[in-house]
């Protein structure tokens, strides 16, 4: 099995109901996600704010 390469250290703060900041080491801006759209209503939430979904990050990870 070859060396690790990179091992991630984050720490996840909800902040109020679906929305949740992520904090990365090393960068100082928290990354924020929650739900939007269809996600909230198909879990039938209303958040305060639309962001981004922890899915929407996931699609353009690997699309981009």
């Amino acid at each position: 099995m070859p060396d690790v390469v990179h091992t991630s250290r984050m720490r996840i703060d909800r902040v109020k109901g679906p929305v949740r900041e992520m904090f990365l080491e090393g960068f100082d801006t928290p990354i924020r996600f929650g739900v939007h759209g269809g996600i909230k209503k198909f879990y039938g939430v209303e958040p305060d704010e639309d962001v981004p979904a922890t899915l929407d990050y996931m699609v353009g990870a690997v699309g981009g």
